[in-house]
Formats: C-alpha cells, sequence, structure tokens
C-alpha cells in the first residue's frame, strides 16, 4: 500500500506538469489547428528564465521566502507569455493560410531556435537550481509526501482552475470558443481574431513557463534540450486526453504521469519513455479522439 501510495504522489506531481503543458497544445489547437512542436521548448525556456530571475535576486533567500518564489514563478509566466505572443506575431501568423505543412514546420524551427539559442546563452551543460526545497512532509499509510509536492500540485491544480473559469466565464474565453469554431463568422462578427489568438499563445507559453519553473526547483537541474522529450509526453497527454479539449488535456497529463511513475516501478526508470509512447500508439490505434474528444464531421 505505501508503494501504491508513493506512486500516485510521485505521479500526480508529474503529472501536473504534463497537464500544465498539454493545455497549450490543445488550446493552440483548438483554435488554429496548429500542432506547436516548439511548445515543450517554451517549457524549457520558461525553468531557464526563473533559473536566472532566482539567481539575480539570490535564491529562496529574497523577496521573504515562499511571497519570493512565488514573485518569481508570476515573473517568469509573464515574461515567457510574451515571449509565445512574439512567437506567433513572428512566425505563425503569417502562415495561417497557408498549407499546414508549412506552419507545422516553422513550429519545428522555432523548437531549433529555442533550444540552440537558450545553448548559446545559458550554455550546454546542466545548471543547478539556486534554491534548496525542504523535503519535510507528512507520511501518509506509510509513503512520505513531501510538502513540496502538495504544494506543486497545489499550485498547478489553481492554475488549471483558473483557466478553466477563463474559458468559460469570460468574454474573451466566449471568443475563443467560437474562433475554434468559426474563424471566418469570428471576423465577420467584428470579433479581433488575431488579438484572441495571440492572448491564447500567451496562456499556453504562461501555463508551460509555469510547470518549467517549478519543475527546475523540484528536479534541481536544468538543461536546454529539457523541453524535447516533455513536449512530446504533453503532446501525448493531450491526445491521451481529446486534442482540443481543455477538460482532457487535463485529465490526459494526470493520468499520463501516474501510469509512467507505476511503469517505472514495474519495470524500471528506462522503461519510463517506452510506456509513455507506447500509449500513445495505442491511443491512436484504438481511440483516435482520446477520452474526452468528439468526433468531428467536415461540412462541405
Amino acid at each position: 500500500m505505501d508503494i501504491l501510495v508513493q506512486t500516485l504522489a510521485d505521479g500526480l506531481v508529474i503529472g501536473a506538469f504534463y497537464s500544465l503543458i498539454a493545455l497549450g497544445y490543445t488550446m493552440v489547437f483548438g483554435i488554429i489547428k496548429l500542432l506547436n512542436f516548439a511548445h515543450g521548448d517554451l517549457y524549457m525556456l520558461g525553468a531557464f528564465v526563473g533559473y536566472t530571475l532566482l539567481s539575480v535576486l539570490g535564491g529562496d533567500s529574497s523577496g521573504g521566502g515562499l511571497m519570493g518564489i512565488l514573485i518569481v514563478l508570476l515573473l517568469t509566466m509573464v515574461i515567457v507569455g510574451v515571449i509565445g505572443m512574439g512567437i506567433e506575431r513572428v512566425a505563425y501568423r503569417p502562415l495561417l493560410l497557408a498549407p499546414r505543412l508549412s506552419i507545422l514546420i516553422t513550429a519545428i524551427g522555432v523548437s531549433l531556435f529555442l533550444e540552440n539559442g537558450s545553448m548559446i546563452v545559458w550554455g550546454a551543460q546542466y545548471q543547478v537550481y539556486p534554491l534548496q526545497l525542504s523535503h519535510d512532509g507528512i507520511s501518509l499509510l506509510g509513503a512520505k509526501i513531501t510538502y513540496v509536492q502538495i504544494g506543486l500540485v497545489f499550485i498547478s491544480a489553481l492554475l488549471m482552475l483558473g483557466l478553466h473559469l477563463f474559458i468559460n466565464r469570460s468574454l474573451y474565453g466566449k471568443a475563443m470558443r467560437a474562433i475554434a469554431l468559426d474563424q471566418t463568422a469570428c471576423h465577420l462578427m467584428g470579433i479581433h481574431v488575431h488579438k484572441v489568438i495571440g492572448l491564447t499563445f500567451f496562456i499556453g507559453a504562461s501555463l508551460a513557463a509555469g510547470a518549467g519553473t517549478m519543475a527546475g526547483a523540484y528536479y534541481g537541474t536544468v538543461n536546454f534540450m529539457m523541453g524535447f522529450v516533455i513536449g512530446l509526453k504533453a503532446f501525448t497527454a493531450a491526445v491521451l486526453g481529446g486534442i482540443g479539449s481543455i477538460p482532457g488535456a487535463m485529465l490526459g497529463g494526470l493520468l499520463l504521469g501516474m501510469m509512467e511513475t507505476a511503469g517505472t516501478f514495474i519495470f524500471g526508470g528506462s522503461w519510463k519513455d517506452v510506456v509513455a509512447f507506447s500509449l500513445l500508439i495505442m491511443i491512436l490505434v484504438l481511440k483516435p479522439t482520446g477520452i474526452m474528444g468528439e468526433k468531428v464531421t467536415e461540412r462541405m
């Protein structure tokens, strides 16, 4: 029982990171039907921006401890969110009416640009996060769950809840849902479509950056290639939940995290990527629409 509880706790933390990144994938796909393969690198960029801010401010000793860390997290989300908007404006907006393959190749180019740019700025070696987190926690059925794990899952849940309320109750959220249904009609109705698309990229990049900062603090090291594999896994989570479905992305990330930690326990750590990508293949073969996705019929 203690092993099961520990596995679930570890899986929830990893799954929360996957969910935050998967939300960016599914929001962008829902609005402009783009698989933004540069999104995982925004997670990496968020980790490095958080690393830089913590280094400048003096790590966990700045700004009153926990409050200082939260301020760094929010600043990182804003900075990377603005970068995400810039990427949309420069790289994607001119190609919105181009064939889908063109914008997909552009996304891969943006990913390579972010990875190599980060390598030049921060170096190719692993960087140690300037933050020491406590290992104190509680014991539950023989398993140790740290306060840090509880805090990370809680913050991730708050971000996901905030996004859910924004999408379903705000004017911009309604505009996002309308554009996802019919972009041309939204243009005719006077909705500023490009502004809403830019906001979508801002939110997606901010969530990925938040996940990157928390992951950097949790694991203790960051590297310029850290966004590649986790970006693919977040894409797996989005497909698992149903690409284009925001609740599906949240659920898919949590499920993938718990399945991955269970697979690690059963087969060993070297098999965790095999578990994740085998799951992707199974979903694509057996249920391509995902758990919460719906079949869409195109009207000619």
